[in-house]
């Protein structure tokens, strides 16, 4: 079992920048790979995000350039680096973890967090 708990989300202006935060517990000592993931209003949730167990990471092309996922083993948290955020970047953010050493945006994670959400205004 693993638990995750986001931070980091608020309100930012166009340009602006956030740094999400997704603290790990549990099983920590496995092998892991995590990813991010956020669902607009009205929209289904979408992959923007994932790092494998060796730190290698991948991205939705519409984050590419402005996020940066990584990761901290010391302290089990997992962050994404978001800069010129754009309205369109609105959403909730969630962070997920899956006990394999490899993933993609497109993996079916099997742990989830609640949640934090980032808003940008024009």
């Amino acid at each position: 079992q693993m638990q995750l708990v986001e931070s980091g989300g608020g309100s930012v202006q166009a340009g602006g920048s956030l740094r999400l935060s997704c603290a790990v517990s549990g099983e920590t000592d496995s092998t892991y790979c995590m990813g991010w993931f956020r669902q607009p209003p009205g929209k289904e949730r979408e992959g923007v995000a994932a790092i494998d167990s060796d730190g290698s990471p991948s991205y939705a092309d519409s984050v590419k350039g402005r996020f940066t996922i990584s990761q901290d083993n010391a302290k089990n948290t997992l962050y994404l680096q978001m800069i010129n955020l754009k309205p369109e970047d609105t959403a909730m953010y969630y962070c997920a973890a899956d006990l394999s050493p490899v993933c993609s945006i497109y993996w079916d994670f099997d742990y989830w967090g609640q949640g934090t959400q980032v808003t940008v205004s024009s």
